[in-house]
Order: structure tokens, then sequence, then C-alpha cells
């Protein structure tokens, strides 16, 4: 069973408490690597990072030293660090690796030791590949059962809601605000044709710190489309490219919240209302007491939406879990949400 982000960040920690090895199974790009570094933040611990596939056997196991008529082997600087202090021990490209590495793996996994020695007590075990439902799509090898059986495997499938409750404190509103009305753009899930440019998470996120760097976000430019066509290809740049010629459209949560651009808001399609609640939502304003004011403007807003985006805004309000809002916003400006929430059910 595949499962998400939020469910994976809920859960696994509970396998490493066990100090037992996660592995992470998914797409290229999803974010498998990202989540490992956000686990070990929350956990203050600091992350060793290889790439198994780029290892050979005398890398995992050290370099042998001749002590009187014995020989002994020195471990690596890597896991020697991980057997002195606790760290986040990532392994990347797993299945991407040589036999004889993954065999040196599979004792790690096993007994959380290699060559004799053993992993500090505290240190945590991260892996991540592309197989498992996806792997016929990349040049990786199978995992036995045997070599399976001695991981906590999470197969990720990574919702939009995921990324964009990460994207919110990483990426630049136009970027967010595109792929919160273009969902279908933020990574290709269909038969692949070869050598073709497609968009990622991984690669929204790095064509976003290339515009911000080139102070290119402003507005849509050929500059722009070049770019994007290079990180996401053409399709998406495309979209993006007019999404961004029509950008004065888009209406903010401050300018909602104070009451302005009331026009531009009039002009609003459905879609565009769901998405600006979107915003709302992932702003979390609604998870502090609103001011008076703020309140009046939301509900004057809240007054002119078709019956399904009101129903999403009253939602959202509810959800958030301040009673106050919830009270004041259904009694805002003489009753008139209330009266617009009871023609709505009414209805």
């Amino acid at each position: 069973m595949s499962v998400d982000f939020k469910t994976f960040v809920q859960l696994a920690p509970a396998v490493s408490a066990a100090r037992l090895p996660v592995l992470l199974r998914g797409r290229h790009g999803v974010g498998k690597s990202q989540v490992v570094y956000q686990l070990a933040a929350e956990m203050s611990l600091p992350v060793v990072e290889r790439r198994a596939s780029q290892m050979t056997e005398g890398d995992l196991v050290g370099l042998p030293s001749i002590d009187g008529n014995r020989t002994t082997f020195n471990p690596p600087d890597w896991f020697k660090e991980a057997c002195e202090q606790p760290v986040v021990l990532f392994l990347d490209e797993v299945d991407r690796a040589t036999l004889e590495v993954r065999q040196g793996i599979f004792e790690l996994t096993d007994s959380r030791k290699l060559n004799g020695h053993h992993l500090h007590a505290d240190t945590i075990v991260f892996a991540a590949i592309n197989g498992g439902e996806h792997g016929e799509q990349y040049q990786v090898n199978e995992m036995d059962p045997a070599e399976l059986d001695r991981w906590s495997v999470w197969d990720i499938e990574p919702t939009v809601e995921d990324w964009l409750a990460w994207g919110k404190e990483n990426v630049d509103g136009l970027i967010w605000d595109f792929i919160n009305q273009n969902r279908g753009h933020l990574e290709h899930k269909t038969e692949i044709e070869p050598n073709k440019r497609y968009p990622s998470r991984r690669s929204w996120k790095r064509l976003n710190d290339v515009l911000m760097g080139a102070d290119l976000m402003k507005e849509a430019s050929p500059a722009m489309f070049t770019l994007a066509q290079s990180f996401v290809g053409f399709e998406a740049a495309v979209a993006l490219n007019d999404f961004a010629q029509n950008y004065e459209r888009v209406v903010t949560v401050e300018q909602l919240l104070n009451g302005d651009r009331v026009e531009a808001l009039a002009a609003f399609s459905l879609n565009e209302h769901c998405a600006l609640i979107e915003k709302v939502e992932a702003e979390e304003i609604l998870k502090a007491e609103v001011s008076s004011d703020h309140m009046a403007n939301l509900a004057n807003y809240f007054v002119t939406l078709p019956s399904e985006a009101a129903m999403k805004l009253w939602g959202v309000m509810s959800q958030a879990g301040v009673q106050e809002n919830v009270v004041n916003f259904h009694g805002a400006n003489d009753g008139a949400v209330g009266a617009h929430l009871s023609k709505i059910l009414g209805a």
C-alpha cells in the first residue's frame, strides 16, 4: 500500500525509535531525500549520506591493516562517524549498488554492524530506492524477499497537498499558485517517452531557485520560458508562461483580508475562488483569532461566492479549530454570512 508524506512522517519515527532501518521506495524527484533530512532535523541528528550506487566493496568495509599476525579492516570515515556518535545514516540508491555492496548493507540492516564494528546505539538508518511499483521505469536491481525483510518498507506516493504544504515555505508565490491551480503539471505519472523532459517536484524547486536567483520571477519573459523548458519540459513551460502573463489576476490572502481588489475577485472563475481559499488554508491565518475588520472583509467575500466555493471556505473556517472565528464569521455583517449559508443549505 502506498502512503503520502503526511502519513510517513507521522509513523516512520516509531520505526526509528525501535532502531530499525527504514526504506523509502518511489519515483524520482518526489522528495524522498528531502523528507529524510526533515526527519533528521526534527530529531536534531546530523545526516551522513552515501550513494550506494557509487560505492565499491572497499568503500563499505574499509581498508585492511596488519596487526602482528592478523589482518583487521579499518572502517571508512562515514561509517566510523555512525559508530561513534548518533547520526541518521542515509544510504541512497541501494537498488543500483553492486551485489557485494548490497550484501554488506544486508548485514548492516540485519545486525547494525559491519566487519565487527557496531553502529552507535542511537544511530538511525534510512535508505531510498526507485524500485517497487515503479521499478520497471528505472535501471535498478530487484531486491529479494530476504533483503527486503530487513527493512521497514514504505512505498511513497505523495499528494499534491504534500508538496503545497512544503512549498509554502520553500518556493515563490508564483510557482506555488501555478501548481495549486495547475496540479497536473506538478509531475508526470503516465508512460514515459525516451529522452523527453518531464516535470517533477524536484525540478520545480530547482526552477524556482534559478528564477529567483536571476530575478526573473516577476513576470513572463522569453528567459523564463526557456529556463522553464530546460527544467520541466515544453508543456509545463508553456502553461507556466501563460499563467505568469496573467498573474496580475491573482489575489493574495493579505489583499483579500484587507478588502482590496474587489473587482478582480468579482471576475474570478470557480477554480480561481477555490484556489484562493486553498491559499487561505495553506497560510493558516484562520488558526489564530482574526480581527473584526478582516473578518468583515472575509464575510463580504463569502456572500459573493458560488455555493461550492462558499462551502469550501466554511469548511476551512470550521476545521481551523478557532471557535471565536467560527462564531464571529457566522454573525458577521449583520448575519449576512449565516443568511447566505442558510440559503445554500436550503437550496
